[in-house]
C-alpha cells in the first residue's frame, strides 16, 4: 500500500501529462487532485513499516540456571548459552522453539529492570514480548504519533544486535512489548 502511495503521488506529481485540449486539460487536473489526495489519505492511514513476527516471548527467572535446565533437560529444547548484556542490565538465555524463541531473563547488575520485577513478582514470569518490524525509526513516528509512549527516545542495540525499542505497557493494554527491527 505505501509504495502504491509513493507511485500514485510521484506519477500525479510529473508535469509532463500530455493535454491535448482545454477540456482535456481541465479533466487531468481534476484527476491529478483526485490522485494526490487520495495518495496522501493513503499515506496516512498506512505508515510506511510493516508488523512482523512474533520473535521472542521474555520470561524473567530467579534462577537462571534452574530456568535453563528446565527447558534443557525436562522439555528437551534447545537453548543458548548464557548472554550477559550488561547495558540492559540483564543476562539472557534464549530457547529455540523453531517458529519462535523464549527469552529467559536473569538480573545483572544494581540498576537491573528486571531485578525491580522479581521484587514485585518473586517467583518471575511473563515480562514481555517481542515483535519484528521492517523499519523501526518509522515504527515509533508512527506509535508517537498515535500517542504510544517509547520507553526510550531512540532504539537501542538488543541481544539480537538489532535495534530494539520498547513501548509502555499502559498504552499497549497491560503488556510490555518490545519491537526489534528484523
Amino acid at each position: 500500500m505505501a509504495s502504491l502511495s509513493r507511485t500514485i503521488i510521484s506519477l500525479a506529481s510529473r508535469s509532463s501529462w500530455l493535454c491535448y485540449s482545454k477540456n482535456t486539460m481541465r479533466q487531468t487536473n481534476t484527476i491529478k487532485r483526485t490522485i494526490l489526495t487520495s495518495a496522501a489519505v493513503l499515506s496516512k492511514e498506512k505508515s510506511f513499516w510493516n508488523l512482523g513476527k512474533l520473535n521472542h516471548l521474555a520470561i524473567a527467572v530467579p534462577d537462571l540456571e534452574k530456568a535453563t535446565a528446565f527447558y534443557r533437560d525436562v522439555l528437551g529444547a534447545s537453548v543458548s548459552d548464557q548472554l550477559p548484556l550488561p547495558e540492559h542490565g540483564v543476562t539472557t538465555v534464549f530457547i529455540d522453539l523453531g517458529n519462535t524463541k523464549i527469552e529467559l531473563l536473569h538480573p545483572l547488575g544494581e540498576n537491573s529492570p528486571i531485578e525491580g520485577f522479581l521484587s514485585k513478582k518473586p517467583e518471575g514470569g511473563m515480562h514481555h514480548i517481542c515483535i519484528e518490524v521492517d523499519n523501526i525509526k518509522d515504527a515509533m513516528k508512527d506509535l508517537v504519533s498515535n500517542k504510544i509512549r517509547t520507553l526510550s527516545k531512540e532504539p537501542r542495540i538488543g541481544a539480537h544486535n538489532k535495534p530494539v525499542v520498547f513501548l509502555h505497557p499502559k498504552d499497549c493494554g497491560g503488556v510490555l512489548v518490545e519491537l526489534e527491527e528484523a
